[in-house]
């Protein structure tokens, strides 16, 4: 309260006068840095302490950034007036910032004014980084900000109005290394709109409206965010220099076909999920109706040409797509493949390479040949339709360490009594394998042995309602085992048997109706225990006793606990 009643009389005489004086109750001060963030500033501070060279005067109420003499400003390096309400801005000031590098006046009003503001910003020699977003400029009013900003190397439109790249946009900031364009309009780029910008690496045009980017020939760009548009093609452009691009990102687009890649590049990571591809195979095309005609179209080899442009490639995401096969021809050269993702598919069989060298479901194929194993360590293959994954799948993925089956159809085998007809996959004898998951695959019974000599660290079991699992389901674990879920199955008592897992550390039983915990667990050392919403009267002193040095967190919320017997709370 003392405090309150100190600060508010200064406040209200900085507020009356009109005055912005560095206050210690307003800003922060330190030798070089003066933040007066969310201060309640209506103007400039009339002067700066020697040596300031950074401001922060972002989330006031400054109309102007204006002032004939403004004492210690000249030393300023970086000054930062986002989330103000500034429509003016005048030459005199900025003629007094001839140190300026950074200049951020993000969220405000430089729509209004644009003209004189822009004959000002000539001024801004110097400045290397600009942020102008949400400042509701068109395409013009961008153009004419940017004149003469010759040492520019950061530039920030996201969050305008433009709706077109025009050719001579970017003439006049040759050395612009980073350009973010992002919630935009954008549906055009007229051609030529890079050319002069030889340094570019990092280009965000992503939430725009475009449409088709053919004839991509940006050789020098190393990031490229083209994410939320509405393209429908993307082709590169042959030449004689490799591309230099390791990210690109054509998620949430209404591509059909894997993009056009140049063949000699660097491309590490490619998103390219939430798209309308059906298949990656040669000679497999989307259905009819919905093929968009482009005339470059036509003159692609699209599947072969792009397989052999892939071999940098570590991180791969075609997720949320309309893929029916997992095509282990198309994933075969990429042998610097880490992480895929083909989640969210429509994925019901895995067709590989047979010795004809067509293409055929699993159940058909012959065995696999030696060179067809991916280097793939990630899988995830969730909210697909798989039934059944045969056994040379995880053969042909030497290198597989995690990989989620969540939302699909599949049901372990014995590891000791065979393939049960043909319907069930086999996760035994995986020795590389470390994180499994199967939440929600209707199992109903757990083989005893499934998951022998496969040492999972983690296994998730949730969401398989009605599970039956025998003490002998997860023999073979019980010393790698440190993390499983068998949260939301609905499970009782006679079907919830574990056997001593001697690594156990982090439980869910959560969401079943158990009234007793598996016996089991008690040489578990357990560290973290969810049971919530069970039919628990009391927890077992034995398991509390065995329990009390390693573990750091329970969850017992939902239980019908007994009044008479809370003594385990001690």
């Amino acid at each position: 309260g003392c405090l309150l009643l100190w600060l508010l009389p200064s406040v209200l005489r900085a507020q009356s006068s009109g005055e912005a004086r560095l206050r210690p109750a307003l800003c922060q001060q330190s030798p070089t840095k003066v933040s007066c963030k969310g201060a309640g500033l209506r103007k400039l501070p009339k002067e700066l302490g020697q040596g300031v060279k950074y401001l922060e005067l972002s989330n006031n109420f400054i109309q102007n950034l204006s002032g004939s003499s403004l004492p210690g400003f000249e030393q300023l390096e970086y000054l930062d007036m986002c989330f103000n309400q500034v429509e003016a801005v005048s030459a005199t000031a900025l003629a007094q910032l001839p140190q300026l590098r950074s200049l951020l006046l993000g969220s405000n009003h430089l729509d209004r004014n644009y003209l004189a503001n822009g004959r000002a910003f000539h001024l801004l020699r110097n400045v290397e980084v600009l942020d102008l977003s949400a400042n509701n400029l068109d395409s013009r009013m961008a153009g004419w900000y940017l004149r003469n900003l010759t040492r520019l190397r950061v530039l920030d439109l996201s969050r305008n109005k433009m709706t077109k790249l025009l050719a001579g946009i970017f003439w006049s900031t040759p050395r612009l290394r980073e350009l973010h364009l992002s919630n935009n309009y954008i549906m055009e780029i007229e051609e030529g709109v890079f050319e002069a910008l030889e340094e570019l690496e990092v280009v965000n045009l992503a939430l725009n409206s475009l449409h088709c980017i053919s004839g991509f020939s940006l050789t020098q760009l190393r990031v490229l965010n083209l994410s939320h548009n509405a393209l429908e093609l993307f082709a590169s452009e042959e030449g004689a220099e490799p591309y230099l691009l390791q990210v690109l990102d054509l998620s949430h687009n209404r591509l059909l076909y894997f993009p056009e890649l140049p063949k000699v590049h660097y491309l590490t990571h490619l998103n390219l999920s939430n798209n309308l591809i059906a298949s990656l195979l040669p000679g497999l095309h989307h259905p009819g109706e919905f093929v968009l005609h482009y005339k470059e179209m036509a003159r692609f080899n699209r599947t072969l040409h792009t397989v052999s442009a892939l071999t940098h490639v570590a991180d791969l995401d075609l997720s949320n797509n309309q893929l029916q096969l997992f095509p282990f021809t198309f994933f075969r050269s990429l042998g610097s493949l880490h992480h895929l993702s083909l989640a969210m598919n429509c994925l019901q069989d895995v067709a590989r390479e047979s010795l004809t060298s067509s293409m055929e479901p699993s159940d058909h194929s012959p065995a696999p040949l030696e060179h067809a194993a991916l280097s793939v360590r990630s899988l995830d293959l969730h909210g697909n339709a798989f039934r059944m994954l045969p056994a040379w799948f995880f053969g042909s993925l030497p290198q597989l360490e995690t990989i989620n089956l969540g939302s699909n159809s599949l049901q372990p085998c014995e590891s000791q009594g065979g393939n049960l007809g043909g319907t069930c996959t086999p996760f035994y004898n995986l020795p590389r394998l470390k994180h499994l998951s199967l939440y929600k695959n209707n199992i109903t019974r757990l083989q005893p042995y499934a998951f022998n000599q496969t040492s999972l660290l983690s296994l998730d079991l949730s969401g398989n309602k009605d599970l039956f699992m025998p003490k002998e389901a997860l023999a073979g674990l019980e010393f790698s085992l440190q993390k499983l879920s068998l949260r939301g199955n609905q499970m009782d008592d006679s079907k919830a048997e574990l056997p001593c897992l001697g690594t156990l550390k982090v439980l869910d039983l959560s969401g079943n109706n158990l009234s007793l915990l598996p016996s089991g667990l008690f040489c578990s050392p357990l560290e973290s225990l969810d049971v919530r919403n069970n039919q628990l009267l009391t927890l077992e002193k034995p398991a509390l006793m065995s329990w009390s040095r390693s573990m750091k967190d329970v969850s017992v919320a939902g239980n019908p606990f007994s009044c008479c017997s809370l003594a385990w709370l001690d």
